[in-house]
């Protein structure tokens, strides 16, 4: 069974998903049509398409295709990173960094659905939040975990198995993977990564010092981040973007490899190098 996860305010009407569907039941596929983002507001999806939620058949799914920017695909990565079902991506975004395909080429879906592709593996970040000594919150990431101020600097302090990387005052701080690498953690400054590399990669975000650098560590090290705020300013943690958690003078986060990884399904269209050379040109 194929899973098809469009975004349908990307794809308005579902009709590019209704093409998927119908391309891959011609070819003897079962399909199920698993949308994202619709829970709180039903009524943008079409009455005359059956669907149901990723979470109730990903154990019969061989493949998730999902229809829609690289936000859609984060959120679905987020909803299977628990099951080894490999994920498609069709670009109906800006960038679609994360996306294999685009809506022209839709059809080699089919190829997909055929097995006709290579598993890229993708290395995902734990992040623990701490507060007086207690680990009050723990999540995954596929692409992030972000830092925040609320429009305020805020001072950081940034240690690697205890010893001293960086302390800055500053917008905040981004611990990315390499997949997450051409996202916000490019916009701040941090290098361009191979998503099949496994890396911490450390940004300040407009830190208030001259010598601010992004960091690329080992997959095999901990990172913490411990913050201090100003009376009366706010900051708050984000995991893949989706996930904000507001923090407290001197809470901690700790991010670390993560013992899931996210499986993409790479039909060998084009380079990762290629990739990023046609969307940042």
């Amino acid at each position: 069974m194929i899973a098809l996860c469009p975004n349908p305010y990307r794809d308005l009407e579902l009709n590019t998903t209704r093409r998927a569907k119908q391309l891959l039941e011609e070819a003897g596929f079962d399909t199920v049509v698993c949308p994202v983002f619709a829970e709180e507001d039903p009524s943008v999806l079409p009455s005359d398409l059956q669907t149901v939620s990723i979470e109730s058949v990903t154990d019969k799914c061989s493949l998730a295709v999902v229809i829609g920017g690289d936000g859609t695909i984060l959120s679905v990565a987020r909803m299977l990173r628990q099951k080894a079902v490999p994920l498609l991506g069709v670009n109906l975004g800006t960038k679609g960094f994360l996306a294999t395909l685009e809506e022209e080429e839709l059809p080699l879906i089919v190829n997909a659905a055929r097995g006709e592709y290579r598993v890229s593996r993708r290395m995902m970040l734990e992040a623990t939040l701490e507060r007086e000594g207690e680990a009050i919150f723990s999540d995954h990431a596929l692409n992030d975990v972000v830092i925040h101020g609320y429009g305020e600097c805020v001072y950081l302090t940034a240690t690697c198995d205890g010893d001293g990387i960086t302390a800055f005052s500053g917008d905040g701080i981004i611990l990315s993977t390499p997949t997450g690498s051409t996202g916000y953690s490019m916009s701040a400054g941090g290098p361009i990564v191979e998503p099949s590399a496994e890396a911490i990669i450390l940004s300040p975000i407009c830190a208030h010092m001259l010598g601010a650098r992004s960091f690329v560590l080992s997959p095999g090290r901990s990172v913490s981040v411990k913050l201090k705020m100003a009376h009366g300013r706010r900051a708050y943690l984000s995991v893949d973007g989706s996930i904000n958690i507001d923090l407290e003078n001197m809470d901690t986060i700790t991010v670390r490899k993560s013992n899931l990884q996210i499986l993409m399904a790479d039909l060998g269209l084009r380079s990762f190098y290629q990739i990023a050379y046609e969307k940042l040109t």
